[in-house]
């Protein structure tokens, strides 16, 4: 996603609407197997995050989460780059996210960016998003699990 110009568009197609409708039909079971997945990989990595290789999400107390993705955060920009050719090369698509609105053409046309860009950028360059859709088997995400852990030897 990157913030081209002015506008958007929010009326869905007839194809968007019909596949929309599916999924609320079966909204609890896909939310329920999102938040297994997330946990999953929470546990996964949780030592990773204590021996200081990655950062792992940070849900307060006081949220509730809908397990839509998972990330990690790599230690930079040049990491978050080799992970992602790291996972590639076991046929796992990762992906970055977040490219903050101020560094996009539009952001850069019609924005402006007040105070200092201490966290934006930098923590957009260290997120990196893991698979996560509701096709993902146990299996899939053991491949996931493995090749990054792998990645952090």
């Amino acid at each position: 996603y990157r913030w081209m110009d002015f506008g958007s568009s929010y009326l869905p197609s007839d194809m968007n609407a019909a596949y929309l409708y599916a999924q609320l039909e079966i909204a609890d079971r896909i939310n329920e197997k999102r938040l297994s997945d997330f946990d999953r990989y929470m546990e996964a990595f949780r030592d990773l995050e204590e021996k200081e290789r990655v950062e792992l999400p940070y849900i307060p107390e006081y949220c509730r989460i809908n397990g839509h993705m998972f990330y990690l955060k790599c230690r930079d920009e040049e990491e978050r780059s080799r992970l992602i050719k790291h996972l590639a090369g076991r046929d796992i698509l990762a992906v970055f996210h977040y490219i903050p609105l101020h560094t996009a053409p539009a952001g850069e046309k019609f924005g402006r960016f007040h105070g200092e860009d201490r966290y934006t950028t930098k923590e957009s360059e260290r997120l990196l998003r893991l698979p996560m859709y509701y096709a993902l088997t146990k299996e899939d995400q053991d491949r996931v699990i493995a090749a990054v852990r792998e990645f952090y030897g």
